[in-house]
């Protein structure tokens, strides 16, 4: 008798059989926990609390030795650190490898720091060549050629120029400034 009545308010609430209300609702449940599992550092759903967890007197005692074992915790947007005037052979050393340290792109003698954009610049991303570089020329030519990855601009066109201009707009809205390049003799 229970069983009609809620199969009577079910189809009367939704409009649907039961069968496929409750279809629908195992559906929205599978999609909720695949998509809530994208928003979870991957070590964090295997750290996390098992469900009944052990009594105090039970659970494993973390000595001090083993804590400073652990490897420290790196964050994923390290905090842009400013650093000043950097020369090209210094900025190779943020070019995402070591994931403790900023990533770095220069554009016309400006040091950004792009970390916050490791999808893009960082080792597997499409633009890693640009990190730890100058990529003035080579964003003004959208070009993915090594020898392209320089500050001169010589013989660029006035499209071309501009394109790079657009290029140092987008990455001035989207990253901070945390230093630049040396000035060339000759230029002030």
């Amino acid at each position: 008798m229970a069983a009609q009545e809620i199969k009577d308010a079910v189809q009367a609430y939704t409009g649907l059989s039961p069968a496929a209300a409750f279809t629908v609702l195992a559906l929205m449940l599978a999609t909720y926990l695949i998509v809530s599992t994208l928003f979870v550092a991957p070590d964090a759903a295997a750290s996390a609390p098992a469900a009944h967890p052990q009594p105090p007197q039970q659970q494993k005692q973390v000595t001090e030795a083993e804590a400073e074992a652990e490897e420290p915790f790196v964050p994923l947007f390290p905090d842009p650190v400013q650093v000043g005037e950097i020369t090209l052979e210094q900025l190779r050393a943020y070019d995402g490898k070591d994931p403790a340290k900023s990533i770095l792109i220069a554009i016309r003698g400006q040091v950004y720091d792009v970390s916050r954009g490791r999808l893009f610049y960082g080792p597997q991303g499409p633009y890693s060549l640009f990190a730890g570089r100058d990529a003035s020329r080579a964003l003004a030519l959208m070009s993915f050629d090594l020898n392209d990855l320089t500050g001169d601009l010589e013989g660029l066109s006035p499209d071309e120029l501009e394109v790079l201009q657009d290029w140092e707009e987008k990455f001035k809205e989207r990253y901070p400034v945390v230093g630049h390049l040396p000035c060339e003799k000759g230029n002030s």
